[in-house]
């Protein structure tokens, strides 16, 4: 088969010549990279990476297909893939079909065949940026630039609301004897699963949900989940996360919840440089003295100094490769957060005992 060539710009006008993968046309966003071995359907997913170009460092790509019940959202919001070696077939007895397929049926527009090394050294050393990937401005540099420049900046760049649902809905046991809010800023199936298992019936709300409408439905606690975008820039989150604390209510944020919590106490959060995204993560719980592999993806954090600083806020874990924030705590309200995914399985479940530790406070309360 004749592969059609692609091209891969990123903002800082480095190129890559490669081949197309997915369906033809041109997107993009702001490029990271996943150091996961496995996982890439729920990598791509994941409305965390809305708006992102991803690259996977695993070396083959699409050899196991796809699989309707490996899916984190209803569709994949990414802006484009990069891997190394594409397989559009697939060796896997209870596969539903091909990741090419999945990625035409989705406008997904990816490139394959490049150097993923050499292109991860360079993200890692430059930092995240835009990029762009094409099939259609062959040979035409300067038409692939302008549509590269017309690609919003990841830093002030609100997205929650775009990708959250539109109307609430329920999740788990109409019976069951824990009511929990989760307030929708891009959240992942697989936690409202670890809820519902839990004893939790949930009531997912869009992530523009004032706390009086929420309050009708009498919950005993709140869930901040995770979502993409910039955290500074969705003041009307932060408002609704006051609103909750304010309720006395248990509390429990995950990733950009996790974020939103601390801008709601007065802690500034700052994006990274090139973030983390991957399933072996060490992370130290500084309670317990135990390290935790975990899934991670985000490309903002909180500022380690200011949560030092505050009267109120506990530290509770932090990241053991670069020492920045992975969890915290509030003194003065039944709260906490963790910048990792628990509900996510990197191999071990190190940290699904979160979890428990919510319902623990749920009951407590």
């Amino acid at each position: 088969m004749i592969k059609k060539k692609a091209t891969l710009l990123l903002a800082d006008g480095t190129i890559f010549h490669g081949s197309l993968i997915g369906n033809p046309g041109t997107n993009g966003g702001e490029i990271c990279f996943n150091t996961g071995m496995t996982g890439y359907q729920e990598i791509y997913t994941d409305p965390s990476y809305t708006g992102q170009v991803i690259v996977t460092t695993t070396s083959h790509i699409g050899n196991y297909g796809v699989h309707n019940e490996e899916v984190e959202s209803d569709h994949p919001t990414i802006g484009g893939i990069v891997v190394n070696s594409f397989s559009e077939i697939y060796s896997r007895l209870d596969g539903h079909g091909s990741l090419q397929d999945y990625l035409v049926s989705n406008g997904i527009t990816g490139i394959a065949d490049i150097d993923t090394r050499k292109l991860v050294r360079h993200i890692r050393s430059q930092g995240a940026m835009n990029a762009i990937i094409s099939s259609e401005y062959e040979g035409d540099l300067e038409g692939l630039k302008a549509e590269l420049e017309k690609l919003p900046d990841m830093n002030g760049l609100e997205l929650s609301s775009q990708v959250c649902t539109k109307e609430p809905y329920f999740f788990g046991n109409e019976d069951a004897p824990i009511r929990v809010a989760c307030l929708d800023f891009g959240i992942k199936k697989n936690i409202l699963r670890n809820l519902a298992s839990r004893g939790v019936y949930c009531k997912v709300f869009p992530a523009k949900t004032s706390l009086a409408e929420m309050e009708t439905w009498a919950p005993d606690a709140y869930f901040l989940s995770n979502g993409p975008g910039d955290p500074a820039a969705m003041d009307y989150a932060v408002e609704t996360v006051k609103d909750v604390l304010a309720t006395n209510k248990p509390v429990f944020g995950i990733c950009l919840g996790h974020q939103l919590l601390a801008e709601a106490v007065g802690i500034s959060t700052f994006k990274m440089h090139h973030g983390h995204r991957g399933i072996n993560h060490p992370i130290k719980n500084l309670f317990t003295g135990k390290s935790e592999i975990t899934s991670q993806n985000h490309g903002f954090n909180i500022v380690r100094e200011d949560a030092e600083k505050h009267a109120e806020v506990e530290i509770t874990h932090v990241h053991l490769n670069d020492n920045t924030v992975a969890g915290i705590k509030l003194n003065n309200k039944p709260a906490f957060s963790v910048q990792y995914h628990p509900e996510s399985s990197p191999g071990p479940h190190d940290s699904r005992y979160l979890f428990d530790d919510f319902i623990a406070l749920i009951n407590k309360n």
